[in-house]
């Protein structure tokens, strides 16, 4: 039985390092090629499986070889994925660019991610309806996010909206009605809400503010600067654990996928928080998406060797 469902891409991730990141119509010489399991959705299951969750995932890949070398990777992490179409075509494909500070720049080809409809994710989602924690990302098209989210919260899940990428035509009408958690960075609630953020301060505003447009309760995460919070019982602000990051690719899905797969187990706000910040942490430390994603047992060393309070 799964304790959390994902919804959401499945990608190939091709990795190019650079020692910077070129400008408009610049050509740099790269030092290495490489390639890893990728996409929002794929990131966040694997990051809550290593956690210590039991993780479904509801998807698509594409019939080439790169969806079965994901399908077979995923499976070795004990990822359920009956929940997985397979499409006719091309996977999902993510070309993503890393400098030698660990910036990057991605450019997203959906390929098979592109096939979902609300229709197949909330009937996927119904049938894992037993699972506790319901987690999806926007990576896929809106609507069958939307759909995702409202079978999960018929079904009795905690709902959790990750607006990591926000579409164009901005969020989906009536998607934060049926959201329990949204977690945005400060790019993210900047765009979603009339609130810049640009700090500690203005976060706070932006959590209220995603609030106020439906959602129950509402993170923004800030990277260095840790994540703030806001729910009907109070608002904080949990700091950030002090690393050297070397590559910030999937960082926000580590701390995703291991908030849902804690709150999954019913561990205190503050607890989940600092584990999913701490996995955030851990994931700069790693080269590559899934590769960053850390395992249950480092970050409860991370968070057990920095007692960090929240404010």
């Amino acid at each position: 039985m799964s304790s959390v469902v994902c919804i959401g891409s499945l990608n190939v991730d091709l990795v190019v390092r650079v020692t910077r990141l070129p400008g408009t119509g610049e050509t740099v010489t790269g030092h290495a090629l490489e390639r890893h399991l990728g996409g929002k959705g794929l990131n966040q299951a694997l990051s809550a499986a290593r956690a210590g969750g039991d993780v479904a995932l509801v998807g698509a890949a594409g019939t080439d070889e790169g969806g079965a070398w994901m399908r077979t990777e995923l499976g070795g992490e004990g990822v359920d994925l009956r929940g997985v179409a397979d499409v006719e075509g091309p996977s999902g494909t993510a070309l993503i660019e890393v400098d030698a500070e660990g910036a990057n720049r991605i450019v997203v080809i959906p390929g098979a991610n592109g096939w979902l409809t609300a229709d197949y994710t909330s009937a996927q989602v119904a049938r894992l309806g037993s699972a506790r924690v319901a987690l999806a990302p926007l990576e896929v098209p809106p609507a069958a996010v939307l759909g995702a989210l409202r079978a999960a919260r018929a079904a009795g899940m905690r709902t959790i909206l990750n607006t990591a990428p926000v579409p164009p035509d901005g969020l989906p009408e009536g998607i934060l009605d049926v959201t329990d958690i949204v977690i945005a960075n400060e790019h993210e609630a900047s765009l979603i809400t009339p609130r810049s953020v640009d700090g500690v301060e203005s976060a706070y505003a932006a959590a209220h503010a995603l609030r106020d447009l439906g959602a129950h309760s509402a993170i923004v995460t800030l990277g260095a600067e840790g994540a703030v919070w806001s729910t009907p019982d109070g608002d904080g602000h949990t700091p950030a654990y002090p690393v050297t990051p070397i590559d910030t690719v999937a960082a926000g899905d580590a701390f995703c996928g291991v908030l849902a797969a804690s709150l999954a187990r019913d561990l205190p706000w503050d607890t989940a928080l600092r584990r999913a910040s701490a996995a955030g942490a851990l994931a700069t430390t790693v080269a590559g998406a899934a590769p960053s994603l850390p395992s249950a047992a480092a970050i409860d060393r991370l968070v057990a060797a920095h007692p960090l309070e929240d404010t």
